[in-house]
């Protein structure tokens, strides 16, 4: 069996596992050794590229990262990320009459890389539409996607077209202007995402993607956002 087809039957397996209930709770035993990247938010969008659709406000000023955007928008952290590690910040989707207040799409990418420039992600143009971010490989979460209707983990392979799907469910679904705690571990082939301390994916990977770079991504939507962490992990104890 093929690299390819051995990893797209591992993400079968894992969807098909969606049918055995949603998702649980789980404690997160700290194994934080160091902080390894932060942005407070008070200094400007300098550790950030900023990838929009049809145009939109960006910003980072008084500790906040705020995002209100009529359409697609990718915000990269500039620095490669190596895992382990686990990364935290808070989210707030915004509801208050606003043009772009559809409380939706409070999504990720993590260990991106571009298949067409590996080595600089940077290097290849995006316009912030989704389908221009097919040539990644990457993990991505769309928590509360579809009009905030659903939650999934998907495991992109770099072929425009194909986003294989690993978990797709019907809840969590954002509340909105309600802090969302978000927690994501990439450790080897064990790759976690959490939002206020509820355990959302818990996948193995069997071909992990063990680095590369995070973003922030929704579309039409208001986000503010706030203390983003990046902690190097403590191996794994035997």
């Amino acid at each position: 069996m093929t690299t390819t087809r051995r990893a797209f039957a591992a993400l079968a397996v894992g969807a098909a596992l969606t049918a055995l209930g949603p998702a649980g709770t789980a404690g997160a035993a700290p194994r934080h050794r160091g902080l390894i990247a932060h942005d407070d938010f008070r200094h400007g969008l300098g550790r950030w590229a900023v990838e929009l659709e049809k145009g939109g406000t960006v910003t980072a000023s008084r500790g906040v990262l705020e995002v209100d955007v009529p359409a697609g928008a990718t915000i990269w952290f500039r620095k490669r990320l190596q895992g382990p590690y686990a990364i935290e910040y808070t989210a707030v989707p915004i509801s208050a009459g606003g043009v772009n207040d559809r409380v939706c799409d409070l999504n990720n990418f993590w260990n991106a890389t571009d298949v067409r420039s590996p080595d600089d992600l940077f290097a290849t143009r995006r316009g912030g539409a989704l389908a221009e971010y097919d040539h990644l490989r990457t993990y991505y979460v769309g928590y509360g996607a579809n009009t905030n209707t659903t939650t999934r983990l998907r495991r992109y392979v770099g072929q425009a077209g194909v986003r294989p799907l690993v978990y797709d469910y019907a809840e969590p679904l954002l509340v909105a202007n309600e802090p969302h705690r978000v927690r994501i571990v990439s450790d080897g082939p064990t790759v976690r995402w959490w939002n206020n301390g509820r355990l959302v994916f818990d996948f193995t990977d069997p071909e992990p993607y063990g680095g590369g770079h995070f973003a922030f991504r929704t579309t039409w939507s208001h986000f503010r956002f706030s203390d983003f962490r990046v902690w190097r992990l403590s191996p794994q104890q035997p």
